[in-house]
């Protein structure tokens, strides 16, 4: 297995986003067949194609309603219910295939609004602006946010680089100083300096994209390799772990610790001319936390030294480096980032709580059938928290 990013559905992240409180806005599911209009609420259907933006919406109303969105272009697309004063997104309709509709319910105060429509290939096209007054709404309204581009999400991709190319130098000395211990055959100091090293990587949770082959050959895992742990493609840290805590003599390991040092300065070379994508930052904030829940709190990915939770550790110690470059973004779109700190700060400490009496970190399968309960249940009450933020980076094209 490579780098163990797992694909995100942003729809259901929208959704995260609207239940957390924050100041997210929905975006809906694409069914492929006609909506079903017999719901509870009043329902508005409005079209669009290359030519054309939601003409039908001409009697706007207030409160709890359902808008159908029907492409009846020839190309896909994106629409999208703006507010027509501050330009704040409440309703993202998106992937709207030819011919299709998709549907979405939101709860609209006094305002003037407007749908705003971006086929493939076209330049995004205004619908008309309606006025909504006396609508009598003053609570419970679906929250919006200002959309975020590219340019907003550049330059923080950016910072975020530069501060990634300074940890890489850590990590070289760490890997040579593990290279060394090996080719001495002090293979208990070498555990020590493996996990140093280890955790040095782990730390850089949101780069691993822009890493490319090199991920796999630093930090990859046997799982979906032809051989498993026997391929020659199973290098890198975990490799050396096996080797390490199995009783491996130190010739052998050694040559996985030189061909580590030569990946890692091979990573610092090229990565200076290397790109983040920009979509990847709030992303990887949310998957960081979904990956150590997944793999790392249920061990998949020890290779004997049990240390697990060191690395959820470090995982969360790289969260937190993502959400510090996206602070300002965030400060006036999702309100809920105390709620996030609080609880990136109590998994922590849980994590962090779990090592013996000589700073030595327990093995997950060790752990206590309570205390594992809680981690599980705090790494997954973080992930939600963290879920809206991918969702509102996610760079809309602008209108």
């Amino acid at each position: 297995m490579r780098r163990r990013w797992i694909a995100v559905g942003l729809a259901a992240l929208f959704v995260v986003a609207a239940a957390a409180g924050g100041a997210a806005y929905g975006k809906s599911v694409q069914s492929g067949t006609k909506a079903n209009l017999a719901e509870p609420v009043p329902s508005t259907t409005v079209s669009f194609n290359r030519s054309v933006c939601a003409p039908e919406w001409t009697h706007p109303r207030g409160g709890t309603q359902r808008f159908v969105v029907d492409n009846t272009g020839i190309v896909g697309g994106e629409v999208y219910l703006q507010n027509a004063s501050t330009g704040a997104v409440y309703a993202d309709f998106e992937a709207i295939g030819t011919g299709a509709q998709v549907s979405q319910t939101v709860r609209l105060g006094d305002g003037i609004y407007r749908f705003v429509c971006l086929s493939a290939e076209t330049d995004p096209i205004q619908g008309p602006a309606v006025t909504i007054s006396g609508s009598g709404v003053i609570a419970g309204m679906t929250a919006a946010i200002v959309p975020v581009t590219r340019n907003d999400l550049d330059p923080i991709a950016k910072k975020y680089q530069a501060w990634v190319i300074t940890q890489l130098p850590a990590l070289l000395t760490d890997a040579r100083a593990l290279d060394a211990e090996v080719a001495g055959g002090n293979l208990v100091a070498a555990r020590a300096s493996w996990l140093v090293a280890h955790l040095d990587y782990e730390r850089l949770g949101a780069a691993y994209g822009a890493f490319g082959d090199a991920d796999s050959a630093i930090n990859g895992t046997p799982a979906g390799l032809p051989a498993g742990t026997n391929d020659p493609g199973f290098t890198g840290f975990h490799r050396i772990e096996m080797l390490l805590w199995h009783g491996a003599y130190a010739s052998l390991i050694h040559v996985y610790t030189v061909r580590l040092v030569s990946d890692v300065q091979s990573l610092i070379d090229h990565f200076a001319t290397a790109q983040i994508d920009p979509l990847d930052i709030g992303l990887r904030a949310h998957e960081i936390a979904e990956n150590a829940l997944q793999f790392e709190a249920t061990g998949q990915t020890d290779e004997g030294s049990g240390t697990n939770l060191a690395t959820i550790d470090a995982n969360l110690t790289g969260t937190r480096a993502v959400l510090s470059f996206l602070t300002d973004l965030l400060a006036t779109r999702f309100t809920a980032m105390p709620s996030v700190w609080a609880w990136l700060d109590r998994t922590q400490r849980l994590v962090e709580d779990q090592r013996d009496t000589v700073g030595r970190w327990r093995p997950v399968e060790d752990l206590a059938t309570p205390i594992r309960e809680t981690l599980n249940s705090d790494l997954s009450e973080l992930t939600e928290q963290l879920a809206p933020i991918a969702a509102i980076c996610d760079a809309r094209r602008p209108a």
